[in-house]
C-alpha cells in the first residue's frame, strides 16, 4: 500500500499571500518525505484561489531540489491547455532532473473559466486530450516521433533531454467518464479516482463502477489495475482540529463544484465566493464518511476503506483551504510514525491470508 500526500494549493482570503501558500506546499512536500510518505502530488488550476498551482511540472521541478527519494506527481496536467511539443520537452526536464521520480498524472479539464482564459473550448477538451494518449506513448518512448490529428500535429521530431524512466513515466488517468478510464486499463495505465466527501456506500459504489469498466474491457481490476484513491482523513483528538480540516475540505468542494457547474461569484475578479449548495454535507456527516477522529479510529476507517475498495494508492490531501501549516506539518508526522505503519502491516498480513 502506498501513501501519498495532495496539495491543491489553496488560497482561502488575503490573510494568505501567495508566496505563503506556495512555500507551505514545498514545506508539506520535504515533510512528507520524511515521514516516509510514497508520493507527493500537485494540482493545476488557474485564475483564482481555489487552487495557485499553475504549472505541476514546474513545483515539481522545484520539488526535486529539495527532496531525494519521494515519488513526485501531477495531479494533474490539463493536457488540452497545453501545446504538446513543449509538454513532451518539460516531461522529459523533469523527469531528468527528479532523478525519474516523475509519476504523470493527466486530465482534460472540467473548468469552463480557465478554458475561456486560454483561449481554449472547453466542447474540445475530450478529442484533444485523446489525442494527447495517442501521442505521449509514442513520443515519449521513440527517439523519432510525428502525429497528425484533427487538433495535434507535430512533424519528425525529436526530444532533446529524455525520460530517465523507460519506456516512460507511469502514466496516471483521472476522469469521471467510463469510456476514458476503460481505454487507460486497456492500455495499462494508473487510474486516479475519488469517492469526494461520501463514506462506505460511496467507496463501495466506485468499487463496482471501476469492476465494470475492467470487465468490459478484458482486465481484472485487481490483478491488472493499479488504482489510486484521492480522500481526506485527519487524526486528532481535539475537536476543533478536526472540524477545521473538515471545514475547509468542505470549502474546497464548494470551490470546485462552483467552478464545475459555471456558478462561480466573485467580489473582485479573483476570490471565488464560498457558497453553501445543496451537496453541502454537514460536519457531523464528515466525520462519519471519513477516516477522521482518533489514531485508532482512522486506522480503523482506513482499513475498512481500504477493504471496500482495494486501491493500490491513497492520496491524503493535506493543504486545504487555510488550514494551519504548523498544524499540518505535526499531522503529516503523526501519520508517517504512527499510522502508516500500522495500516501497511494490517494490508501486507491480510493480504497474505487471502
Amino acid at each position: 500500500m502506498e501513501f501519498g500526500v495532495f496539495t491543491l494549493a489553496q488560497q482561502r482570503g488575503y490573510h494568505q499571500t501567495s508566496a505563503e501558500v506556495i512555500h507551505n506546499s514545498i514545506e508539506q512536500t520535504v515533510a512528507a518525505e520524511k515521514a516516509g510518505f510514497d508520493a507527493a502530488w500537485y494540482a493545476e488550476h488557474h485564475f483564482n484561489n481555489y487552487s495557485l498551482s499553475p504549472s505541476p511540472l514546474m513545483t515539481i521541478a522545484h520539488a526535486a531540489g529539495k527532496t531525494s527519494t519521494i515519488r513526485l506527481g501531477t495531479a494533474v496536467c490539463i493536457l488540452p491547455l497545453y501545446h504538446p511539443a513543449r509538454f513532451l520537452a518539460e516531461v522529459g526536464f523533469v523527469d531528468t532532473v527528479s532523478g525519474g521520480r516523475l509519476e504523470l498524472g493527466v486530465g482534460s479539464g472540467y473548468q469552463q473559466f480557465e478554458f475561456e482564459r486560454f483561449g481554449t473550448n472547453l466542447e474540445d477538451a475530450p478529442a484533444i486530450y485523446n489525442e494527447f494518449l495517442d501521442l505521449l506513448p509514442k513520443a515519449l518512448s521513440q527517439s523519432i516521433f510525428s502525429y497528425s490529428g484533427k487538433h495535434l500535429h507535430i512533424p519528425p521530431s525529436a526530444i532533446a533531454v529524455r525520460c530517465v524512466q523507460k519506456p516512460m513515466p507511469p502514466l496516471w488517468v483521472t476522469s469521471g467518464n467510463p469510456v476514458t478510464l476503460g481505454r487507460a486499463v486497456r492500455e495499462g495505465h494508473n487510474l486516479f479516482v475519488t469517492a469526494l466527501l461520501g463514506g462506505a456506500d460511496a467507496l463501495a459504489n466506485l468499487r463496482g463502477r471501476l469492476e465494470k469498466i475492467a470487465e468490459d474491457n478484458g482486465k481484472d481490476l485487481d490483478r491488472d489495475v493499479k488504482f489510486g484513491l484521492l480522500r481526506c482523513g485527519y487524526a486528532s483528538d481535539n475537536p476543533a482540529e478536526i472540524n477545521s480540516y473538515l471545514e475547509n475540505a468542505r470549502f474546497q468542494r464548494r470551490l470546485s463544484e462552483s467552478l464545475k457547474y459555471r456558478r462561480q461569484q466573485s467580489d473582485d475578479g479573483y476570490l471565488i465566493q464560498e457558497v453553501p449548495s445543496e451537496t453541502d454535507l454537514s460536519l457531523e456527516q464528515m466525520r462519519e464518511n471519513l477516516p477522521v477522529g482518533s489514531v485508532n479510529e482512522v486506522i480503523d476507517k482506513l482499513l475498512a476503506e481500504i477493504s471496500i475498495l482495494r486501491p493500490k494508492h491513497i492520496a491524503w490531501q493535506t493543504q486545504l483551504g487555510d488550514f494551519d501549516q504548523k498544524t499540518m506539518l505535526k499531522q503529516i508526522d503523526l501519520w508517517g510514525e504512527r499510522i502508516i505503519p500500522v495500516v501497511r502491516k494490517e494490508v501486507e498480513r491480510m493480504a497474505a491470508t487471502a
